[in-house]
């Protein structure tokens, strides 16, 4: 017999038990779903992650200061300079390694323009910053060296400032309130697609509600004088010196938040890294008040517990898919008893073993087959629920599509061969007795 009609007898087959073929496939058609679902959910973490490590830059190595620093065994005096502008120098000299050195300060302060006012994120940086961190500008340009040297009066906005304080209006060349001194908007970063939990893992900020300053603005125009005790200052009256112990408003032009190394090739990111610590340790006098963070090293430990997370979800999205093969099975089995008669008459007239043994198998293949389908589209319509409600990210791939549908389709085969089988080997004649 064609294998056509024993296609379409499959076919027959099933739909003159509709209800009971519907049920058999939810099994595959949920467990389809599943898979694609946690093949998306994971696909959606790395995609992610790589975006954030992009950010921040694989070449990198960020040094970030601490506020309450720890005297090591080795520390020589209990006193450091900190994360001064000199280990910008210093470092950018000596590794033979480092591309560029970006050193950053951060101060949270009042912006105004027009009617708005309010409290922003304001980074004093060098001219490198949009090479260090692959910042793109999507209008007007960074501030350049000059800007630097004569601490002028310029700012960079990210998109999200732009959207909060300029949304109808061209942000070029206006100029906005920063505490008390007024800087003109000479360029807006493009927008980087940031999520709480990419902040929250790794440790970064809204990059989208930043404004960037000139280093050398930030300290000379922005930073308030800080009382300091214990200065000795000579003070004159008349004809006569005398020094004296008073608080002394002072300014700090040296110290930084963090600074950004970027390593020439990916390879010596390692290498550069022990360098510089032992640099950097060094200038500080043994005392461990800075922090260093390879970004490369961050991906490498998330891209292992996320491969964890899909190995899980996986095992459990396969759990899925048995259970539904099983219930093919046990659907087959308890169909093959029914229509036992109906196997007797067509072996009677003449059909093969292998023709009711590929009747069976073509049934079973059918509900995975159509389960399988229907479980692609179930679970697309998941996906995108996960995505809205969960806000988690989440990516479809073809290939996660493809693994679902092959796997459905030989859950039929494997779970359809035994009861085709066993109904290819009943006996004609004990079949047709059967009642």
């Amino acid at each position: 017999m064609k294998r056509t009609e024993l296609l379409k007898l499959g076919l027959a087959g099933l739909l003159a038990n509709k209800t009971r073929a519907g049920l058999t496939m939810l099994g595959i058609i949920f467990g389809v779903a599943s898979v694609i679902a946690m093949m998306s959910i994971g696909e959606g973490a790395r995609v992610e992650t790589l975006q954030q490590i992009e950010m921040l830059g694989t070449n990198n190595i960020i040094i970030n200061r601490i506020d309450n620093p720890r005297r090591t065994p080795g520390a020589t005096v209990a006193y450091s300079p900190g994360l001064v502008i000199k280990d910008t120098e210093s470092i950018k000299d000596i590794n033979p390694f480092v591309e560029s050195v970006t050193p950053a300060r951060f101060l949270t302060l009042r912006v105004a323009y027009g009617s708005y006012a309010d409290e922003m994120q304001i980074i004093g940086t060098t001219e490198e910053y949009p090479n260090t961190f692959n910042t793109r500008l999507i209008e007007g340009s960074f501030f350049k060296d000059y800007d630097m040297e004569s601490s002028s009066n310029v700012c960079v906005i990210g998109s999200g400032v732009k959207e909060e304080i300029f949304r109808f209006e061209d942000p070029i060349k206006k100029k906005i309130k920063i505490a008390n001194a007024w800087f003109t908007i000479i360029g807006v970063a493009a927008p980087k697609n940031i999520s709480s939990a990419g902040m929250k893992s790794f440790g970064l900020r809204d990059f989208n509600k930043d404004i960037y300053i000139p280093f050398t603005s930030m300290v000379n125009k922005l930073e308030e004088p800080v009382e300091q005790t214990g200065k000795s200052v000579t003070i004159t009256r008349g004809r006569g010196r005398m020094n004296n112990e008073q608080e002394v408003p002072t300014v700090d032009k040296n110290s930084v938040d963090q600074l950004t190394v970027k390593v020439k090739n990916s390879d010596q990111l390692t290498s550069a890294a022990d360098l510089i610590k032992r640099q950097l340790e060094r200038r500080h006098f043994g005392v461990q008040d800075f922090e260093m963070i390879l970004p490369e090293q961050l991906l490498a430990q998330k891209q292992k517990t996320q491969r964890i997370f899909n190995i899980v979800m996986g095992a459990i999205a396969g759990i899925s898919l048995l259970v539904g093969g099983i219930g093919i099975m046990n659907i087959m089995l308890a169909n093959i008893l029914e229509r036992t008669k109906e196997i007797g008459i067509r072996r009677a007239i003449g059909a093969t073993r292998n023709d009711v043994l590929y009747q069976f198998l073509y049934e079973a293949l059918l509900i995975s087959i159509t389960g399988g389908l229907a479980g692609i589209v179930v679970g697309f319509v998941l996906t995108s629920l996960i995505s809205t409600y969960a806000e988690w990210k989440t990516v479809i791939s073809f290939f996660s599509v493809i693994i679902a549908f092959i796997v459905s389709a030989a859950t039929g085969v494997v779970f359809g061969i035994y009861p085709a089988k066993k109904a290819a080997d009943k006996d004609p004649i004990e079949a047709l007795r059967y009642e």
